[in-house]
């Protein structure tokens, strides 16, 4: 799609973006009560082509929405609840001594859940370095090295990540590098009021919703494709930059509360991932442009999770949202500007 040239073709793209994520978006919204903004975030990293990390305490429907997506999109799924005695060999998958025909013995690879094109990795803190690192390849290389072997992983490829921000008992924190290749950061909250008595009808009731399946692999794609094609205005990139740059403690865009509160800030990922993420926000908005709203709209998600708060920061009760709040208010939207 090229916006400039072709304001027509911009705009049947657009609406085409549109309808896929409205259906796709409604066939998960038939299981999952509220959680809207979720629901967007998700797909935001499906279609921008990057992973997802879900946060939040047990049963406000993280993996049911993660596994909900899958069986509404025809991709290749799998799921895999990580534990703190899983070995790489679990999730990559590992070689086998099977009997042939005419009685001999060959070695035979089988391959592990991490073979899939949406992997639904839960409770990912519960995992061990060593099985995190396997993880960590899958993401950023879209390739799984087995012994000798290297198996590339078939776009699309997406990670969906859920953990438990309270349960700290036999957890493995994720560490920064592992982090950073997550696009968004995604907290769930609790429902509302009028949400329980919908997820009470829907959960204790004798009606059994099922879910058909309205995309595919190939469609994903192509939105991904509309995606990239998104111009993105030299102010608005510089407003990315700069926002990124405010994170970064000692930086000449860094406000007080960065300096004195942030010991790590946002890598350059941080940066391609406001981009990105701003995209999908702008076609959802009826803009064939990324605006400055869209890049402060994703800001937390895209932000919260590259930022390491130091001592003082966390005995003071400083979170990275206060942060990114701090940042956004210090970083004029016009031109990328600073206060």
């Amino acid at each position: 799609m090229n916006s400039t040239s072709d304001p027509a073709a911009a705009k049947e793209a657009a609406e085409h973006f549109k309808k896929i994520h409205s259906k796709i978006k409604g066939e998960v919204s038939r299981v999952i009560v509220g959680q809207s903004d979720v629901i967007d975030g998700v797909l935001t990293a499906l279609f921008a082509g990057g992973h997802v990390l879900l946060e939040g305490v047990p049963g406000l429907g993280k993996t049911i929405l993660v596994r909900t997506l899958g069986e509404a999109v025809d991709l290749d799924f799998s799921r895999i609840q990580f534990t703190p005695d899983m070995m790489p060999a679990d999730i990559q998958g590992t070689q086998l001594l099977v009997e042939v025909e005419g009685g001999g013995h060959e070695l035979e690879f089988r391959q592990g859940p991490l073979v899939a094109n949406l992997v639904l990795a839960d409770e990912i803190n519960r995992a061990t370095p060593k099985t995190q690192s396997a993880l960590l390849e899958a993401m950023q290389e879209r390739t799984m090295t087995v012994g000798v072997r290297t198996i590339h992983l078939e776009d699309p490829y997406c990670v969906m990540a859920t953990q438990n921000p309270v349960e700290q008992e036999g957890t493995y924190p994720l560490p920064e590098a592992q982090l950073d290749r997550f696009l968004m950061k995604i907290v769930v909250g609790y429902p509302e009021e009028e949400e329980y008595r919908a997820i009470l009808d829907r959960t204790t009731g004798s009606e059994e919703v099922t879910v058909s399946k309205v995309s595919d692999g190939k469609e994903i794609m192509e939105m991904r494709d509309i995606v990239r094609a998104i111009p993105v205005p030299d102010h608005v990139q510089r407003y990315a930059i700069r926002l990124v740059m405010a994170t970064q403690p000692g930086t000449e865009h860094a406000p007080q509360l960065v300096n004195e509160n942030v010991l790590l800030g946002s890598s350059p990922r941080g940066a391609q991932g406001l981009l990105l993420a701003a995209k999908v926000k702008a076609l959802l908005a009826d803009r064939f442009a990324v605006a400055t709203e869209d890049i402060a709209a994703v800001a937390h998600a895209v932000l919260r999770h590259r930022l390491h708060i130091n001592f003082q920061g966390q005995a003071d009760g400083v979170t990275a949202d206060n942060v990114v709040d701090g940042v956004l208010s210090h970083v004029r939207a016009q031109g990328g500007q600073v206060q």
